[in-house]
């Protein structure tokens, strides 16, 4: 499930919901509308693990 995964991210980048969404999705209330039940598009949900995986490899980096 996404939001999982966003919130095990979140946890772990000590990154707050709506830096996560802006940098995502462009969407600051994105991680507030998952868990308030919103479902999102199949591509959408590839863009944002592609962001997750993008930055944990940024971050490896240095």
């Amino acid at each position: 499930m996404l939001i999982r995964s966003i919130e095990k991210f979140l946890r772990q980048h000590d990154m707050p919901a709506t830096k996560f969404g802006r940098l995502a999705t462009h969407d600051p209330r994105f991680v507030f509308d998952l868990r308030n039940g919103r479902i999102p598009r199949r591509t959408t949900q590839e863009r944002v693990e592609h962001f997750m995986n993008k930055y944990r490899e940024c971050i490896h980096a240095t």
